[in-house]
């Protein structure tokens, strides 16, 4: 057998699957299918179109299971160091029981709802249900039908597995990007009118909503060919090359990415329209306070579930010394951002908050873990009852809040909450100081004290670091930009509420920073973009407004995702990445200190044989060179 042989793939009969994980996967399908069909989401979203007369959102709620589920079922585990499986048969195999096991959980469902009359309990199983999930065919038939389609696209999940990684990414961006391009139809279409392209935009979408079958098979193809190309890794090889730059280079990437997202700041508002300018400015608005939690949990490594608080604080201080409804103090001054009376209100602001910070800070700062969160979280939750409380309204306005809070001024620009577009100019001056601000402190000694922190503060305070500080520092420089974001928000809405900072914002926050990547900035930004911009906050709208009651269930389940598969994000920091999987680097390490020995090895052996040759070759040439006797 040759060194060839011993590494091809193994062979094996085309039934040669884990029974065990093929049903385990088909149930789990089974139960995601009625569990989605249950809590009516396909009705719901089926009147958010992606391809005219083709496809709806409803149906890509209940497709993706098949498909997902069936790969899961084919995929295989392999050591390290073992060749992997040959691919073939067997994965089609895999995912069409798994895919067919949970289309017969769903057929079950649908005939079992058809069947028995439970709407006293759940409200949404009933015959309506039953008819829009069977296209009006009838529950057997329609039942038969979705046995049908979990197998065939159980068998494309499990199909996944034979193909190389480039075909791969190639169908799964075929699926992707017309599906998010049909939902971004009101930024496209504002930027093919601005750009006079209307002609273009008729074509790849549809009057009604949704893209044409020509503009979707356009972008499938698009998708496949960016996806071939890539092979699914380019964003990882862009986040590589970053993190191996150093020195010049590194200045001149900063310098060219900091001038596109610059230009792309200053001209997309410009070209989009007022719904989309108000999701910018909502997106801006939470990545601002979602960069404070980010020193706080991903630097300095300290659960903080009450952040909502100097948010609070911000908002209702603003709204004190410039509304002329506040309640007692009435300074009735005028936040003008290059005027000294507002740079008295932006002083007032960076004071209170300051004072928040410490005030939470000083009480928690022995505290770990889980005792942590659960005194901030009741910090959080006593600054919200004690602003809407009776005891305060003299001050604060109680239940009703503080109304009528003046617009802002930026020299002779005025700015109203009503104009999205200088809200979001202004919200994006203060994000960008911010991002400056945490990039210094992250890569000087205060960031390495707070990264000593995190990672082990026994060991951080026997090495000299003072972690009463460093953690003193952390909760105010957050309470500071929380409270930044409170200010803008105060202008932008026009009255402050106590309901509007609720736990649930606090934790909407979290989810930015866990999601995009804890200690990251970059991640910061990307998941502020991602959630925020497609689902929205916990009041303000995003591109999916119509997922608006399926809004926190989608954020607990990306979390939970994130959490289990990804816990370093999506564009993780090269430090936190190390922390998480410290056992896997250690592993290659060691492999590839094997990989060299054995390499150092066969080195020192090929040298020696060579040494035998030359002495060989000399000992016959000295033999030529003796006369014979």
């Amino acid at each position: 057998m040759t060194a060839t042989d011993s590494q091809a793939p193994v062979r094996r009969p085309a039934t040669d699957v884990d029974r065990r994980q093929v049903v385990k996967w088909g149930l789990m399908a089974a139960l995601i299918f009625s569990f989605i069909a249950a809590i009516n989401m396909p009705v719901v979203l089926d009147r958010k179109v992606i391809v005219e007369g083709v496809l709806t959102l409803g149906m890509v709620s209940l497709l993706w299971v098949p498909i997902v589920f069936g790969y899961l079922a084919a995929k295989e585990d392999v050591l390290e160091g073992m060749e992997p499986p040959q691919k073939g048969a067997r994965d089609l195999i895999a995912g069409l029981v798994a895919g067919a096991i949970g289309g017969t959980g769903f057929a079950l469902f649908l005939i079992l709802i058809n069947t028995v009359d439970v709407r006293d309990i759940f409200i949404n199983l009933g015959p309506q249900l039953v008819e829009a999930l069977t296209f009006g065919r009838g529950a057997p038939a329609g039942a038969l039908l979705w046995i049908v389609v979990g197998a065939v696209l159980g068998i494309i999940g499990g199909g996944l597995h034979v193909g190389s990684k480039n075909v791969r990414a190639a169908f799964v961006w075929a699926l992707l990007l017309p599906l998010i391009l049909a939902n971004m139809q009101v930024i496209v279409e504002d930027i093919f009118q601005s750009l006079s392209l209307e002609w273009v935009f008729d074509f790849l979408y549809a009057t009604r909503g949704g893209l044409t079958v020509a503009g979707a098979v356009i972008f499938a193809a698009i998708g496949a060919l960016a996806g071939y190309r890539s092979g699914g890794t380019g964003v990882t090889r862009v986040r590589q090359h970053y993190a191996s730059l150093e020195g010049a280079k590194l200045r001149r990437w900063n310098i060219i990415s900091a001038i596109i997202i610059l230009a792309l700041i200053v001209v997309l508002p410009m070209l989009v329209g007022g719904l989309a300018n108000e999701i910018l400015a909502t997106v801006g608005l939470f990545l601002l306070m979602a960069l404070g939690l980010n020193v706080v949990v991903g630097f300095a490594g300290m659960l903080d579930l009450g952040y909502v608080a100097f948010f609070a604080v911000g908002a209702y201080t603003t709204a004190v010394l410039t509304a002329p409804t506040s309640p007692t103090i009435q300074p009735m001054l005028t936040l003008n951002f290059l005027t000294p009376e507002g740079w008295l209100v932006m002083g007032a602001v960076i004071l209170v908050s300051v004072a928040a910070g410490l005030v939470v800070g000083t009480p928690v700062i022995r505290m770990r873990g889980d005792y942590l969160a659960i005194v901030t979280l009741g910090f959080g939750e006593i600054v919200r009852i004690t602003i809407g409380s009776i005891a305060t309204q003299p001050l604060f306005g109680g239940a009703n809040g503080i109304r009528q809070i003046p617009s802002s001024e930026l020299g002779p620009i005025v700015l109203k909450g009503t104009n999205s577009q200088t809200i979001f100019y202004v919200v994006a001056i203060f994000a960008g100081i911010a991002i400056y601000v945490s990039w210094r402190l992250l890569h000087s000694r205060i960031g390495r004290a707070w990264a000593a922190l995190r990672e082990d503060e026994s060991v951080a305070d026997s090495m000299g670091v003072n972690t009463v500080n460093m953690k003193l520092l952390a909760f105010v420089i957050g309470a500071i930009l929380a409270g930044f974001a409170g200010m803008i928000f105060s202008v932008k809405v026009g009255s402050v509420f106590p309901q509007s900072f609720a736990l649930l914002v606090s934790i909407i926050i979290l989810v930015i920073v866990i999601v995009g990547g804890m200690g990251s900035i970059v991640g910061v930004m990307v998941g502020a973009a991602v959630l925020i911009g497609v689902l929205g906050g916990p009041t303000q709208p995003g591109l999916l407004a119509e997922v608006a009651e399926y809004k926190l269930l989608l954020y607990g389940a990306i979390l939970v995702f994130m959490m289990l598969k990804r816990p370093e994000g999506l564009w993780p920091s090269v430090r936190r990445q190390r922390e998480l999987h410290q056992e896997e680097f250690l592993q290659d390490a060691w492999l590839k200190q094997q990989a060299g020995g054995d390499e150092a090895e066969n080195e020192d052996d090929q040298l020696a044989q060579q040494a035998e040759r030359d002495k060989g070759e000399d000992e016959q040439k000295i033999r030529i060179l003796e006369p014979e006797e």
